[in-house]
């Protein structure tokens, strides 16, 4: 058996399976490569070059660059049920290599000034809020419903395989040539997923999904069944939380190490590498897992609090970085097992629409948390930047579990002596099965 076939039998690969997954996953890797080293490059160039070490000026630019999703939601949901996604990823890839020129130019002809990102940082959120839903609910078209709790595992797991080489790169790139050259590196990337997008056969996909009924106004009946869905509001408020305070890791560590800590541009790309080592293995790890549960998405949220707040008091800067290894690690177990938990248990008519509330949740909060997270870290220091995320993730993880279990009626039961210890049971009258992904 050669190499590639082991891993593609090996259970954490057997998404590779399918051709037109294989070829996604390849365009993948390298366009996030691109895209992390434009977020490198473009925090260094706020925070570094335009400012003086200003963090509240790299919170308003992440929240602007996060913030149109959440007023483009309702449309791309709409886009993601009802249009032909290949095609519109082509054109958002398109999209978004432009600006990465334009920005890049600027950058090199020596004019550019704070608004100037500002303003890339929307029009790149505007591309991105239709990117976003449409990118997640594809995977759900290239494999069969089986792998998909791999494949969105996998879609992580490549997102932070590129994040290992690209803050490292970056760092280094930033060093020896200055910021702008990485706006056209990334827009070079994006060539590869234009490609693998053009030499996919659409027509022998092995999942179609029922369009939706036709008229934008539809959005709001995902609305209406996601409220009757106690599980998937219990992650949603886990999911908006950490978004919103939480998962500001550029802001954040920009903050620790160029200004807490004092270190170099090429030290900055390698705390975002050493992260991405942790957030690669949590992508691995939930890979692997058949079907995720509730349960994770919870324990996951904690764990990134506490480890959060650990980094935060770290005294040195080698300390801290280590300390990056749990946190990406618990970060991408939560997202992944949400990610794969709403769209295993959404109606596949609604999957565009969900996703599109998720995602709007997920990064859409940044438009208050960055800007609120930076000043924090201004005002208060870097490491509080970290601890206004860490603290609220465990607090909403807790509460959320306590609301999922007493809307579904579970009781929980822990026994040292014997086995198992934990056991998650039915109350009285209620069915196995209502409490099964609990």
């Amino acid at each position: 058996m050669s190499v590639g076939s082991r891993i593609v039998a090996n259970p954490t690969f057997r998404s590779l399976r399918h051709r037109d997954y294989r070829l996604w996953a390849t365009g993948a890797v390298v366009s996030n490569t691109g895209t992390w080293m434009q977020r490198v490059a473009q925090d260094w160039l706020v925070i570094k070059v335009l400012t003086d070490g200003s963090g509240t000026a790299g919170g308003i630019t992440t929240g602007l660059q996060f913030g149109p999703i959440l007023l483009l939601a309702p449309l791309a949901g709409v886009i993601a049920d009802r249009f032909p996604k290949r095609r519109v990823l082509m054109a958002t890839q398109v999209t978004m290599a432009l600006l990465g020129v334009a920005l890049g130019a600027l950058v090199l002809s020596g004019r550019a000034e704070l608004w100037h990102v500002y303003v890339f940082a929307v029009l790149l959120g505007c591309a991105s809020a239709i990117d976003g839903p449409v990118r997640q609910t594809f995977v759900s078209e290239l494999v069969p419903r089986e792998d998909l709790p791999n494949a969105v595992g996998l879609n992580s797991a490549s997102f932070n395989a590129a994040r290992l080489v690209g803050p490292g790169l970056a760092g280094v790139l930033i060093a020896a040539i200055g910021t702008g050259p990485l706006f056209l590196i990334n827009a070079l990337t994006f060539i590869a997923p234009l490609t693998t997008l053009h030499m996919m056969r659409p027509a022998v996909a092995p999942v179609r999904k029922p369009k939706p009924a036709k008229g934008t106004g539809r959005m709001i009946d995902g609305v209406r069944y996601v409220r009757q869905r106690p599980d998937l509001l219990a992650i949603f408020a886990v999911v908006g939380i950490v978004g919103t305070f939480g998962l500001n890791f550029q802001l954040t560590s920009a903050l620790m190490v160029s200004v807490h800590f004092q270190r170099s541009s090429w030290e900055f790309g390698l705390a975002g590498t050493i992260m991405a080592m942790g957030s690669l293995a949590g992508a691995l790890v939930a890979a692997r897992r058949e079907r995720p549960r509730f349960r994770l998405v919870f324990g996951a949220a904690v764990a990134f609090g506490v480890f959060g707040a650990l980094g935060a008091l770290m005294p040195n800067y080698w300390l801290y970085v280590v300390m990056l290894v749990p946190m990406g690690l618990s970060s991408l177990t939560l997202m992944t097992a949400a990610n794969a938990t709403v769209q295993i248990s959404t109606d596949p008519a609604m999957r565009g629409r969900v996703m599109a509330m998720y995602m709007a949740l997920m990064q859409g909060g940044t438009v208050v948390g960055g800007p609120v997270v930076g000043w924090i870290g201004t005002e208060f220091g870097a490491p509080w930047s970290i601890l206004a995320g860490s603290i609220p993730s465990i607090a909403v993880a807790l509460v959320a579990g306590a609301y999922l279990m007493r809307r579904t009626r579970v009781r929980v039961r822990y026994q040292l002596r014997g086995t198992p210890h934990l056991s998650v049971v039915p109350a009285a009258g209620r069915d196995e099965r209502d409490v099964a992904a609990a």
